[in-house]
């Protein structure tokens, strides 16, 4: 029996992104699955979207585990009782903890809704990007998946698409064109880690 790729969705929203995964890996189009989908908002629709299709579905938080160092430990836990394979960050607003990214080094993606590095880093975040490109005046811009390090949107970009911006676009407008993009993409890049075409040991020893 073929090797699926195992991975982890960390989520904080409604979780658009982590349907499309669902939506193409139930589709046979990933050569993966979802061990388990988890978020720090235990309000977060994304869980309910999990459930909905038989997943694992976790609350898990600082705030819940009484400190980060915590919540650090029981994720490394369950990433390593589940055998993940790649941590998916799909719209995660929170920074992910050095000790996990130094564990998973090159195994670790998220999703951005700008072109990088320049309209990445913190506080950089959805409605924000949008409403910077629009002031830069940009003609377009993109939806980009890259690989996480230690600090907000600075690992190498492993993917990035371009988006049209119109002359009439609001940050709603932009972001619902820029979103349709990530849905495509993040996709993309989970099958090209499935497939072996992206080497987690290659983009370590770049970023070593």
């Amino acid at each position: 029996m073929e090797k699926k790729l195992k991975i982890a969705v960390l989520v904080s929203g409604g979780g658009t992104n982590l349907q499309s995964i669902i939506d193409r890996v139930e589709a046979g189009k990933i050569k993966a699955q979802i061990e388990v989908v988890i978020s720090n908002n235990s309000k977060a629709y994304a869980l309910e979207r999990a459930r909905r299709h038989n997943i694992t579905a976790l609350h898990m938080s600082a705030k819940k585990y009484g400190s980060q160092e915590r919540l650090d430990e029981e994720l490394l836990e369950l990433f390593e009782e589940k055998q993940i394979d790649l941590i998916v960050l799909a719209g995660y607003m929170k920074l992910l903890s050095p000790m996990i990214v130094r564990k998973y080094r090159g195994r670790v993606i998220n999703i951005h809704p700008g072109p990088l590095p320049e309209f990445g880093g913190k506080g950089m975040y959805g409605q924000r990007v949008h409403q910077a490109v629009l002031s830069a005046g940009l003609k377009e811009t993109c939806a980009s998946v890259h690989v996480v390090d230690e600090i907000y949107d600075h690992g190498p970009v492993l993917l990035e698409r371009k988006v049209s911006v119109m002359p009439d676009d609001t940050p709603e407008s932009l972001a619902a064109r820029v979103l349709k993009v990530e849905h495509q993409i993040l996709p993309e890049v989970i099958n090209m880690y499935a497939q072996g075409k992206i080497d987690p040991g290659k983009i370590r020893e770049d970023q070593s």
